[in-house]
């Protein structure tokens, strides 16, 4: 859920020379959507060595633009996408993906079995997981104290006026003030929703910056000392400054993952299908853990970390964390309410 945005890469001028060169792009060229420096290219790299192909890598900022993308192309220009788990089950009702041949997938057997089966893709046909996380608290010890930071409702407080960064996205901040004033982070109920809009009025004064793009930055930058934020996020502050901490709220995480998909008209579905494997690779997967801070869906990829790294309560949350905290599902039609109220909040 990393979304810095970048400009044209190698590998885009490597496709325009293949396209020049009047070589078909069949089977040579992998193009990849997914959220800016969100994957190793040194894995990108071994991959086009091993493979001899190149892969494109093209960005999208948010899930929302993913899907018109993709819409609006009739799910042909891309190989392979990902997609959070609340745009999967409406991309597979209109009919966008195309189905996952599991077969092709040697390492599917060593993927967790706890994010395999969810409700959005109960058979895992047309996704598989790629990272997932924990939206939660991070602050800074120098200027806070950690002792009076466990929930979600302590955003709230006075003494942190002007302090707070909340990530700009409309499903974490509802789902923040959803989950502290005792609701679902997946209501539909538009009385729930209107409750959680009023409480977040009440954060305003407190908010200095809302940042999906790289929430870690105003963290080290100093900008703010404490907020919502990504748990692979708060890893990324906390290899470049001292002091940076990450909660997990007593009133429950917000828990999200990413995944891989298929579009419908992919050209080269075989080549999908092999990166998929080729990431799924236990020392691939250890190559995400160690550079975003997230964990792997891999169970054999901890036998390429070293202990500090596993033993890391922010990368790997405790079963207590997952059991208390929900996945981030497709609301419907609710959707239009919470920007209604987004769209209100911001303005």
């Amino acid at each position: 859920m990393n979304k810095i945005t970048h400009g044209i890469t190698a590998t885009a001028l490597a496709l325009s020379a293949v396209f020049a060169s009047g070589v078909s792009a069949d089977d040579k060229v992998l193009n990849l959507y997914n959220w800016a420096e969100y994957m190793p290219m040194d894995v990108i790299n071994a991959f086009e060595e091993e493979y001899k192909v190149t892969v494109n890598y093209s960005t999208f900022e948010s899930n929302e633009a993913m899907y018109a993308k993709l819409k609006l192309l009739n799910g042909k220009g891309y190989d392979l996408a990902f997609a959070s788990t609340y745009f999967i089950d409406r991309m597979i009702k209109e009919d966008m993906l195309a189905k996952i041949d599991k077969s092709k997938i040697s390492h599917f057997d060593e993927l967790r079995p706890g994010l395999l089966g969810q409700p959005f893709d109960k058979a895992n046909d047309y996704s598989l997981p790629y990272v997932f996380g924990v939206t939660g608290i991070s602050y800074n010890n120098q200027y806070v104290d950690g002792d009076k930071v466990t929930k979600w409702a302590d955003l709230w407080r006075d003494d942190f006026n002007a302090q707070v960064m909340l990530l700009n996205d409309v499903r974490d901040v509802f789902g923040m003030a959803l989950k502290a004033q005792g609701h679902s982070i997946n209501s539909k109920d538009e009385d729930e929703i209107k409750q959680a809009y009023e409480y977040l009025r009440q954060l305003r004064d407190n908010v200095v910056v809302y940042n999906s793009d790289a929430p870690h930055v105003p963290f080290v930058t100093g900008e703010v000392t404490i907020g919502q934020q990504w748990n692979g996020n708060a890893y990324m502050a906390q290899q470049e400054i001292d002091g940076i901490e990450f909660v997990y709220p007593q009133e429950g995480a917000i828990l999200w993952m990413d995944n891989y998909i298929i579009p419908k008209n992919a050209e080269n579905k075989t080549l999908a299908h092999q990166f998929i494997d080729f990431m799924y690779r236990p020392e691939n997967q250890a190559k995400l853990v160690e550079e975003f801070g997230y964990p792997a869906p891999n169970t054999r990829a901890a036998e390429y970390l070293d202990d500090e790294l596993k033993e890391n309560t922010t990368i790997f949350p405790n079963d207590d964390v997952v059991n208390s905290g929900e996945f981030t599902d497709d609301v419907g039609e609710a959707v239009k309410i919470y920007q209604k109220y987004w769209q209100m909040l911001k303005s």
